[in-house]
C-alpha cells in the first residue's frame, strides 16, 4: 500500500517590492510634474559608506534592461534588479525637518546603520 503526501499548493504572498507613503507620493508626483517631467525615479543600492550599502536615486528618461517597474499611488518608479533582495518590503517616505528634507527608506531588511545614517547593512 503506497502513501502519498499531500503538498499544499497555497503560497504565501510576497510583500511588494516597495511602497510609497502618501507624503512620498505627493512629493514624487510634484517632481514628475515639474523639474523631472518625462523622467522616472530609479532606485539602486551601491556599496559604500561605513556600513557597506547605500541608497542611490537618480532620474532617468526610460527604464533599463535590469530595472524592475514599481507602481504605487498611480506613480511609476524603477528599482535596479540587483537591489531587489535588499529592498523587498521597503517603504519610501518623504520627510521635512528644520534642517533637511528628502526621501528616506524604512527597510525591514536593514540590520543596522552607520552613525551618520548614510549607509546600512543587511
Amino acid at each position: 500500500m503506497s502513501q502519498t503526501a499531500t503538498i499544499s499548493s497555497t503560497r504565501r504572498e510576497l510583500p511588494p517590492l516597495m511602497r510609497l507613503t502618501d507624503t512620498a507620493a505627493t512629493r514624487l508626483r510634484h517632481l514628475y510634474a515639474t523639474a523631472h517631467a518625462g523622467e522616472l525615479l530609479r532606485i539602486s543600492v551601491s556599496t559604500k559608506g561605513c556600513s557597506g550599502k547605500a541608497y542611490d536615486m537618480e532620474f532617468v528618461k526610460q527604464s533599463g534592461e535590469g530595472d524592475e517597474v514599481v507602481k504605487d499611488h498611480g506613480l511609476t518608479l524603477l528599482v535596479d534588479r540587483k537591489a531587489t533582495l535588499f529592498l523587498i518590503g521597503t517603504q519610501m517616505d518623504y520627510r521635512e525637518t528644520d534642517l533637511e528634507e528628502g526621501f528616506v527608506f524604512i527597510n525591514p531588511n536593514e540590520k543596522g546603520r552607520c552613525g551618520c545614517g548614510e549607509s546600512f547593512h543587511v
